[in-house]
This record gives structure tokens, sequence and C-alpha cells, in this order.
């Protein structure tokens, strides 16, 4: 399996923060979920892959090329979505995507014009008279429009209304996704990935946790519950996290068996959700 992105033993210290290690790769053809608190390094690891910052030391390769060496070839392919829009306010659409045109190679307005017409856009609008999600969606027509091979999100559904977010989260499944292109999602909006992403990579204090397929997470890691006189320091160590409640314990464990073994029917044992793994695994 091809991949669109390789990061390899990635380190960037500041400080008051250090990125430490970082693995991580993106196959052609799929979405990459990636998720951590606010504060974790999902931003600086990003900017870090569109050498907006210097690593200290590590490997980035997308497309199979060094990212630093290869720079201004590698930008060419990639489709950058921001939270925050980063165009000019006082111009129209139209003005706005001459000016963007004008630094690709590939650019196609008729691409362009065919995800307005989709989305609904006005060419003529300025940018200053958009919704947030108007915004959102136009910076995903323009990152559409000059035949991007990567696409690189950071929070692109935050504070759009849930109507809009299964737009925007359509717009990915339906217009993005195929063989050829490979997405990066970082977002705190973790039910968006559990519809569409194909594979997680949780980062934690600057450290990865797992960077795993969705379907071996939610294979590998199961949510207990049960009476908090249960617990003791003996059958403790089978949870990678425990949260105790005036009704009981909700734990996270990827120990299945011997969770069974030793509590038998005296737990409730469910299927886990990325926020419990986010809430309930920190090491």
């Amino acid at each position: 399996m091809e991949n669109i992105l390789e990061v390899k033993n990635l380190n960037k210290k500041y400080k008051n923060f250090e990125l430490q290690d970082i693995n991580f790769s993106i196959p052609k053809g799929y979405i990459m979920g990636f998720i951590g608190q606010n504060g974790a390094g999902k931003t600086t690891t990003i900017k870090l892959i569109m050498n907006l910052v210097k690593k200290d030391s590590g490997e980035i390769k997308v497309f199979g090329k060094d990212n630093l060496q290869c720079e201004k070839e590698i930008k060419e392919k990639i489709g950058f979505v921001y939270d925050d829009c980063f165009f000019y306010e006082q111009l129209s659409l139209d003005d706005n995507a001459k000016l963007i045109g004008a630094v690709y190679k590939n650019w196609s307005f008729d691409t362009f014009y065919k995800y307005l017409d989709k989305f609904g856009l006005n060419k003529k609008q300025k940018i200053k008279e958009l919704s947030k999600g108007m915004k959102m969606k136009f910076s995903l027509s323009v990152a559409l429009s000059h035949n991007a091979e990567f696409i690189i999100m950071d929070e692109p559904t935050a504070g759009l209304d849930p109507v809009v977010r299964v737009e925007v989260l359509n717009i990915l499944r339906n217009e993005i996704q195929n063989e050829n292109v490979g997405v990066l999602l970082s977002t705190h909006i973790t039910s968006d990935l559990e519809k569409i992403a194909d594979y997680i990579t949780y980062i934690n204090d600057g450290k990865v946790l797992f960077s795993k397929s969705k379907e071996e997470i939610f294979d590998e890691y199961k949510i207990v519950k049960g009476d908090k006189e249960l617990l003791n320091k003996d059958n403790e160590k089978y949870f990678e996290g425990i949260r105790k409640n005036p009704y009981g314990f909700e734990a996270l464990t990827s120990k299945v068996d011997e969770v069974k073994k030793i509590f038998g029917n005296k737990v409730v044992i469910e299927k886990v959700t990325l926020d419990q793994i986010m809430i309930l695994k920190r090491k």
C-alpha cells in the first residue's frame, strides 16, 4: 500500500512543550483522523508537515519525497483547509480565486465554478459577507480546484451547525476520497471521524499513543462498567484509564478476555467511542 504521508521519529522542542518521536503514515485513498486535546501537538505536527516551522529531527515524506527538499513541488499538490479563513475579506470569491489560481500550475476555474455551484456559493459575493459554513465551503472549493492529492484540514467543522457539518463530511466522503487522494483531518469532533475516517492517530502530550485503522481500535478497546467496590490494586492494572462516579466506575480496557475472567457477569462490557478513549487513555 502506497503512503501519501510518512512521518518518522519527528521531534520539535519548545520552552514549555515537546513533540516526541512522532510516527504515523497515511495510505493513498484514505482519511486519517487526527485527535488529541488542545495543546497535545496536532497543530504543531501539521505545521511541521507544511514546513511552517522547522523540525529538530526526524523525517517527513509527502508523496514519497522529503518535505523540505521538494517543498514547492509538494505544496503544489496539497489542499490546506484551516478553521480560520485566510482570504481577502474585502474581495469577492472570484477575485480571491484569481489571486490563488495564479499560484498553482494545475488550477482549474472550471472545477472551481463547479464546486461554487454545487455548494450554492455566488462568485460575486465578498468573503466578509459569508457565514462560517459558507467560508468553509469556499475553502474546500479552493482546495479541490488545483488537482490536490493530499488534503490537510485543521478543525474544518469547528463552530459549524450540524446541518453544515454533515454537508462538509459528505463532501469529504464523496468528492475527495478516491484511490489517488489522502486526507489528514484534525478535529475535536470525534463523532465526525467515527462516520468517515479510515484511520485514527491519537496524540497526547506530544506523543502518539496509537495510529491504527478505525476497525482495529474499536475491536481492541472496550468500556467496562461496574460497582466501585469491585476495584482493587490487583485488577486495576487491566485498565488503561478509570473514571469513578457516585454510581460506580467506567474504565477503558484492551484486555477484554482477562477482564471477563476476573469480573465475570459483575461488570458490563460495552462498545467504546473515540471520546471515551480520549478521556480515559492518557499514556
